[in-house]
């Protein structure tokens, strides 16, 4: 785990490059969320990171998060970034305000009704597949303005923007086409299909490129690696 010193150092200088990403694209840094990606960090190193003024965090699985979540500071707005599964969006929705990854009609039904049943209202974003890589879930570019033609009128969810990752490459500067890719597809959406709660938000970025996406339009950025260090290897019995 990185030293507690490390880790608010890391942080000043992501806020610092993110700030200067934000004016090169002429946006205010109050535009843009950072999210602690926090997959497999231990809780020392969230407490870490909130204790140098860190206030979002992202889990890529419920179990993991509600772990977590018994041993932080409840003012934590936790982002839940990894697949879900229908099964779980009830404890999903207990937790999460935000989920990154809705990837298909069933698992936003799934999140809607579990939030209507206690009594909230979580933000979610659609999630994606730009490139159509197998490994990867979400949404085609091309069938998302008919996925959203068949939802119900949701009550308890709020579909506040779009999510990608990019194809993996060495280089970058190869996510920016990718960036303003889902930029527009935003664009389309927000003209001719604006779903209850939408405000064109944009989640794409990550350690090695979100300064990129910064400047392409993203809202949200999740930087795990630059701020944690590297994972550590998952320990048997891990909660899922």
């Amino acid at each position: 785990m990185v030293a507690a010193t490390d880790i608010g150092q890391r942080l000043r200088g992501i806020e610092a490059r993110l700030a200067a990403a934000c004016a090169r694209a002429g946006r205010r840094r109050a535009e843009v969320t950072l999210i602690g990606a926090s997959k497999m960090q231990p809780v020392a190193a969230l407490r870490q990171a909130w204790d140098a003024g860190l206030r979002t965090f992202g889990e890529n699985r419920v179990q993991e998060a509600l772990a977590k979540a018994r041993e932080l500071d409840a003012a934590i707005d936790w982002h839940l970034l990894g697949p879900l599964q229908s099964n779980k969006a009830r404890r999903a929705a207990e937790l999460f305000s935000t989920i990154h990854s809705l990837d298909r009609v069933a698992i936003v039904e799934a999140v809607d009704r579990a939030a209507v049943r206690l009594g909230v209202v979580r933000r979610g974003f659609l999630e994606v597949n730009l490139g159509a890589e197998d490994t990867k879930h979400g949404f085609s570019a091309s069938g998302l303005l008919d996925a959203l033609s068949r939802l119900p009128d949701l009550a308890g969810l709020e579909l506040v923007g779009l999510m990608a990752i990019p194809p993996p490459t060495a280089d970058p500067r190869a996510a920016r086409p990718w960036f303003r890719m889902l930029r527009e597809l935003r664009d389309q959406v927000s003209r001719l299909a604006p779903p209850r709660g939408w405000s064109g938000a944009l989640s794409m970025g990550m350690s090695g490129d979100f300064e990129i996406a910064v400047e392409e339009g993203a809202t949200h950025v999740r930087v795990g690696t630059s701020l944690f260090g590297p994972r550590p290897e998952p320990a048997a019995g891990d909660p899922a």
